[in-house]
C-alpha cells in the first residue's frame, strides 16, 4: 500500500547520513520546487506560499515537501533506496505467515521491472515524499518506525515468543527460525548495520516529536492533550483520480523510552491526520487510560503508576 510522507524519516536519513544535510541546514520552501518538472508542496497548493526556512526536524514536523525534494534531489535515488532496504522496506518482515507481501521500493530497477518505464529526476523528487512505485505494508511500517524509536537497530518481527516442550526446555530460537524459513520458503538475509549516527536519528526523532506535540505539527490537534509525549508521522498517499487518498500515521511511545511502535492505515481516509485519532486510542488502551478522560493535569497519577 503507498504511505505518502511516513517514508520522509528515511529520506532525511540518507541525506543525513550522506552529509547532504546537515542536522542544523535550512532549505528555504518557497511553495514550487524549481527542478524535475516543478511539484509543488502541499502548503502551496492550500495557502500559496512555502513553509519558509526549515531544518530538517522542522521539515518533518510540517511534513514539507520542497525540503524533501531538495533532499531527493542532493541524495540520489539510490542512497534513498539503502537506508529504505536497511529500515526494512520492501522485503519481507520473516513473520511466521503464509503470503506476506514483500512490497516495493521505488527505484529505477522497479520502473523498469513493473512498468518498462524510464526513471528521471521527476521520479526521484516523488520517490522522496512518499509517492511513485513505492508500497508496503503496515507492519513494515511498525517495524520501520520501532527502527527508528531504537536508533536503527535491526528487529525480529515475530508472533511466537517462545516454544516449551513438554519435558520443560525451551526450543532454541535458531532451531525455531530454521523451521520456519524452510516451511515459508524464505532466505534468512543479513542486514549490514549502518550504524547510524545518533545526532542524525535523534533530529529526525526530534521533528516526529514535533508532529504531536508543537503547534503547526501535522498531528498536533489530535495529541496535544495527550499525557504521554510521543514521536509520530502523517502521511496521505495518492490512490486513483477522484479518489480520497490513503491516510497512514505512525508513531511510537513514549518518546523518551518507547515500548509500543503503531501503524495505522485507513483505506481513503484522506488525510493522515484522521487516522492519528485510531493510533491514540491504541496508545490509550496500551496504557490503560481512559482515552475520553486523557488532558494534561499533572496531578494525575504519573503514567508509570498508571501502565504499570
Amino acid at each position: 500500500m503507498h504511505h505518502g510522507s511516513t517514508f520522509k524519516m528515511a529520506v532525511a536519513l540518507a541525506g543525513l547520513e550522506n552529509g547532504k544535510i546537515t542536522t542544523t541546514s535550512t532549505i528555504r520552501d518557497t511553495g514550487v520546487y524549481p527542478r524535475g518538472g516543478n511539484p509543488v508542496c502541499w502548503y502551496y497548493t492550500s495557502y500559496h506560499s512555502g513553509h519558509g526556512y526549515l531544518n530538517v526536524s522542522q521539515a518533518i514536523k510540517h511534513s514539507c515537501n520542497y525540503f524533501f525534494y531538495e533532499v531527493g534531489y542532493r541524495t540520489g535515488i539510490d542512497n534513498i533506496v539503502k537506508y529504505a532496504n536497511y529500515l526494512g522496506l520492501g522485503k519481507k518482515t520473516g513473520i511466521e505467515l503464509l503470503g506476506e507481501t514483500s512490497g516495493t521500493v521505488a527505484s529505477p530497477e522497479t520502473a523498469k521491472k513493473l512498468y518498462n518505464e524510464g526513471w528521471y529526476l521527476g521520479n526521484t523528487l516523488q520517490a522522496a515524499i512518499g509517492q511513485s512505485y513505492s508500497s508496503y505494508s503496515p507492519l513494515q511500517m511498525a517495524r520501520y518506525v520501532s527502527m527508528l524509536a531504537n536508533g536503527g537497530k535491526n528487529i525480529d518481527v515475530t508472533l511466537i515468543k517462545s516454544i516449551v516442550k513438554a519435558d520443560g526446555t525451551e526450543v532454541p530460537k535458531q532451531e525455531i527460525d530454521k523451521y520456519i524459513n524452510e516451511e515459508l520458503g524464505l532466505k534468512n538475509e543479513v542486514t549490514e548495520d549502518l550504524k547510524v549516527d545518533s545526532k542524525n536519528m535523534q533530529a529526525v526523532l526530534k521533528g516526529m516529536k514535533g508532529v504531536t506535540s508543537e503547534s503547526g505539527g501535522t498531528a498536533y490537534s489530535t495529541f496535544r492533550s495527550f499525557n504521554i509525549k510521543i514521536g509520530g508521522k502523517t502521511g496521505s498517499a495518492q490512490t486513483k483520480k477522484g479518489e480520497d487518498a490513503h491516510a497512514w500515521f505512525v508513531g511510537f511511545a513514549p518518546f523518551d523510552n518507547p515500548e509500543i511502535a503503531v501503524a495505522v492505515l485507513v483505506e481513503h481516509g484522506g488525510t493522515g491526520g484522521n487516522t492519528a485519532i485510531v493510533a491514540k486510542q491504541i496508545m490509550s488502551e496500551y496504557f490503560g487510560m481512559d482515552s475520553n478522560q486523557v488532558t494534561e493535569n499533572m496531578k494525575a497519577t504519573s503514567s508509570k503508576q498508571t501502565v504499570r
